[in-house]
């Protein structure tokens, strides 16, 4: 009976190493710094994303609701830099914000974006 209860106690360990390495999706904080007149910087966290394309939607939703906070309906990414360290994964995102569609191919209508975020569980500022 003790092996029997070895065995068991030894694959509930297991189960749990397993669970603790892959853990689930946490969005882990954004940061915002202004830079210059519309030019913002965005540091986001984020703990176990599958890809670093939900490091940068994170990025683009924080500035997305940005945007509408100041009072704008537009934003244009300008760049997103991620790290991964371990678990958990870096954006410093920068995008300009504004009341009009900018010029350029990566515009986000604010609106539309944060509505996007909110469906999809992604959280704003």
């Amino acid at each position: 009976m003790k092996r029997a209860g070895l065995i068991a106690a030894m694959a509930a360990l297991a189960g749990c190493e397993g669970t603790a390495q892959t853990g689930t999706l946490g969005y882990a904080g954004v940061e915002t710094r202004l830079l210059d007149g519309d030019l913002v910087n965005f540091h986001v966290r984020v703990e176990n994303p599958e890809s670093g394309e939900q490091v940068a939607k994170y990025a683009e939703c924080a500035a997305a609701q940005y945007a509408l906070i100041r009072g704008y309906g537009f934003a244009r990414h300008v760049r997103t830099q991620i790290e991964q360290d371990g678990r958990l994964w870096t954006g410093d995102a920068v995008y300009t914000i504004s009341p009009s569609l900018p010029d350029g191919l990566r515009t986000i209508d604010a609106e539309v974006a944060v509505a996007d975020c909110a469906r999809n569980g992604i959280p704003t500022v």
